[in-house]
């Protein structure tokens, strides 16, 4: 923390509920997040307590996410705008996190938050409802270029992973959702020893304990264990070279995606995965790189070319590309010219440059909330300190990214995904 002067308060509640507090001088508005590690990945585990075996239908922690904003007295999100407050929700392949910011009612926000996502409502009449509000939402995501050419990519590298299955689940694997499974997810998922809580802004952090503990004092609720999570298993190879779909497009739009077989890991370790790697795609396909000027002139890309590495425990790859006029030719460009860089190397010049970039891009993140909180919870799921991020970036080699270089690239690793216009 000594590099944003400030200081990250921790407390551990007795019913194993972590909270951190980051107070900030100078701010008026406060951003609070609440956050449990259960994403749509986890469609399988054994029911604590039972032993029980329950596997779940695909993109029930997505619908259990937008159930939850249901109350017995009506819908959360009027409330907190009553407050004047902005409330929001997310779920992704390994998390789902409520969030509010506030610039006046940060204490009754606060109650609010902890009241809803720790009181699941769930009636058969407002699941069914929901089934027809999120069939809505799937069949609009079908029709979504950018969504279907990213999952399709996923289908393409892997063979049984979750992670290749829409986070929404599909039209007919909602219907098969019932309020039973609902709360047999939500008392697995939303124990306390499984959950984070984390505010950042203009607050005082021992009142903010205080407060959660008044709220908590009341839940009689002992620690839980670690749940037990069950993933296939994925091999090392990819299902398919490649996925071609057409849609409503102008213009093709083309992803290319590599699949990290280096896995099973996280913490520290992981944090260093993910920088090398990351470092690694800003050298050779940043808006500063060769390959990039070289594309960018040929006309096989404009500025919405990009590129990402998703890494987590269990998984892990990364994406590049974007709109093209020639997906076919873009393919061939981009592997000619990963093959130059594995045949010529690195240059250390752009490598120190990237690093430079990064650590100035990460510093001027700390300037927003929102940024600090959301990615303090992306990487605790992770069992990843955030503000560790400096310190292992700095003591990153160029060695370590050159063999990065040659680990990762496997062509044998490969898929592309490419949704062409609708003739």
């Amino acid at each position: 923390m000594d590099l944003i002067g400030e200081n990250l308060f921790y407390r551990k509640f007795d019913n194993g509920l972590k909270a951190y507090v980051l107070p900030k001088k100078n701010y008026n508005k406060v951003y609070a997040v609440y956050s449990t590690r259960y994403g749509s990945i986890d469609s399988e585990f054994v029911v604590p307590g039972t032993g029980e075996r329950l596997k779940v239908p695909e993109g029930i922690a997505h619908f259990l996410e937008h159930k939850m904003f249901e109350m017995s007295y009506g819908n959360v999100f009027d409330k907190f705008a009553e407050l004047g407050t902005s409330s929001n929700a997310y779920t992704n392949y390994t998390n789902t996190t409520y969030l509010f910011s506030t610039t006046t009612a940060f204490e009754e926000s606060m109650r609010l938050l902890l009241e809803f996502v720790e009181t699941p409502y769930f009636t058969e009449e407002s699941v069914e409802k929901e089934k027809g509000i999120i069939t809505q939402e799937l069949r609009m995501y079908e029709d979504d270029p950018e969504w279907q050419v990213l999952l399709n990519l996923l289908k393409a590298l892997y063979h049984r992973h979750p992670v290749r299955d829409d986070i929404g689940g599909t039209v007919e694997s909602i219907q098969k959702i019932d309020v039973d499974t609902l709360y047999k997810c939500y008392n697995t998922f939303y124990h306390p020893s499984n959950m984070v809580i984390f505010v950042a802004g203009a607050v005082e952090p021992e009142k903010v304990f205080d407060l959660i503990m008044e709220h908590e004092k009341n839940k009689d609720l002992a620690p839980q264990d670690e749940i037990m999570r069950i993933y296939p298993e994925e091999p090392d190879t990819i299902c398919k070279p490649k996925i071609d779909v057409k849609l409503s497009v102008s213009q093709p739009i083309f992803l290319m995606g590599f699949k990290d077989a280096d896995v099973g890991y996280d913490g520290v370790e992981l944090l260093k995965k993910e920088i090398t790697v990351s470092l690694l795609l800003e050298v050779i396909f940043g808006r500063s790189s060769v390959v990039y000027e070289r594309l960018y002139e040929e006309g096989l890309i404009d500025d919405r070319f990009g590129f990402s590495y998703e890494g987590q425990k269990d998984y892990g790859f990364c994406t590049i590309g974007g709109e093209t006029r020639d997906p076919v030719k873009l393919r061939e460009e981009l592997i000619k010219s990963i093959s130059e860089v594995k045949e010529k190397g690195l240059s250390r010049e752009d490598f120190e440059r990237v690093k430079k970039k990064y650590l100035g891009d990460f510093i001027q993140g700390l300037n927003s909330l929102d940024f600090i909180a959301n990615s303090f919870i992306s990487y605790y799921h992770k069992n990843i300190n955030i503000f560790d991020y400096p310190r292992f970036l700095k003591q990153i080699t160029f060695e370590e990214v050159s063999r990065r270089l040659y680990d990762f690239f496997d062509f044998n690793r490969m898929a592309s995904s490419t949704v062409y216009p609708k003739e």
